[in-house]
C-alpha cells in the first residue's frame, strides 16, 4: 500500500473515533521511517517530494540493499535503485520478486502503479557517444518511473556533428534536454545554443588520461558559454533525470 494511503486511512480511524489522540499520534511517527539499525527509511520522502527514497545501492552489502529496497516496497508502490550491481540484484529479486534490473544502467526497479505521463511534454535524453550509456540510460530510465515520456537521441557527439542535425527537431521539442557527455563535454554547449529550453548537462568520466575522470567535461560544462545550461555532478545521471523530471512537471 501506498505510503499516502496510508496515512488516509490513519486519519479516517481517528475521525471515526477507532483511535484515541495518544494512538494516532504514536502510529503516525512510527510510520514515518523505518529503523533498520544500519539504515533509516524516510517513508514520508514520498509526500514532501512527490517520489519514494531513492536508494544509493554503491557501498552497501547485497544483504543490506535488500533489507531497504524489500521494506521499501512494502510502503511505496513504485522504488528504484542505483548503482547496483547483479549481486545486489539478485538479494532484491530474492525478496521482491517483481524487481527489475537494467544492467547496463546499474538500475534496479520496481513499478507496480506507473505515474501518468503527459506524451506532449518529454524528456530528450541527448548522449555524445555510446561510452556514456549508462549514465545516460539512469537519467533516462530515472525519468521515466518518475512519470515522464522520453525520448532517446544517443551517439551523437561533437566528432560528427551532422548527426546532431538530423535529430533536432526532437531535441528542440522536448520541454527539457539532457545532455550526457565525456571528453571534453562539448555536447552540452552545442545543444544549449540550439535550443531554448532549459539544459541539464551531465560530465561523464568516460575519456583519456587528461579527462581526470570526468573533470576535464565537468569544466568545460560549466564554463559553457551557451545559456540556460545546468550543471551535475559527474556520471550522475539520476541527478539529471530527477531535475528534469521536476521541471517537466511544473505548469
Amino acid at each position: 500500500m501506498e505510503y499516502k494511503q496510508q496515512v488516509y486511512e490513519l486519519l479516517n480511524d481517528f475521525k471515526a473515533g477507532r483511535i484515541g489522540d495518544a494512538e494516532f499520534l504514536k502510529k503516525l511517527h512510527s510510520s514515518e521511517y523505518t529503523d533498520l539499525g544500519f539504515a533509516m527509511i524516510d517513508h514520508e520522502r514520498s509526500l514532501r517530494q512527490g517520489f519514494a527514497e531513492v536508494v544509493y545501492c554503491e557501498g552497501k552489502t547485497a544483504e543490506q540493499t535488500a533489507a531497504i529496497m524489500s521494506r521499501l516496497a512494502e510502503v511505496h508502490d513504485n522504488i528504484i535503485g542505483t548503482r547496483a550491481n547483479e549481486e545486489k540484484f539478485a538479494a532484491v529479486k530474492a525478496v521482491v520478486p517483481d524487481a527489475e534490473y537494467y544492467k547496463d544502467a546499474g538500475f534496479i526497479k520496481i513499478e507496480r502503479k506507473p505515474l501518468p505521463k503527459d506524451e506532449s511534454r518529454y524528456i530528450a535524453v541527448v548522449t555524445a557517444g555510446t561510452s556514456d550509456l549508462p549514465v545516460s540510460e539512469e537519467a533516462a530510465l530515472t525519468a521515466e518511473i518518475m512519470g515522464n515520456t522520453v525520448k532517446r537521441v544517443y551517439d551523437v557527439g561533437v566528432a560528427g556533428i551532422h548527426r546532431l542535425f538530423s535529430k533536432i527537431d526532437i531535441i528542440r521539442e522536448a520541454n527539457v534536454v539532457i545532455v550526457v557527455a565525456g571528453m571534453e563535454g562539448a555536447l552540452a554547449s552545442v545543444v544549449g545554443g540550439l535550443v531554448d529550453k532549459p539544459v541539464i548537462a551531465v560530465p561523464t568520466s568516460v575519456g583519456y588520461g587528461a579527462n581526470f575522470k570526468g573533470l576535464s567535461a565537468l569544466l568545460g560544462m560549466l564554463n559553457s558559454c551557451s545559456a540556460g545550461v545546468a550543471v551535475v555532478n559527474i556520471d550522475n545521471g539520476f541527478g539529471a533525470g530527477r531535475m528534469a523530471s521536476i521541471i517537466n512537471h511544473m505548469r
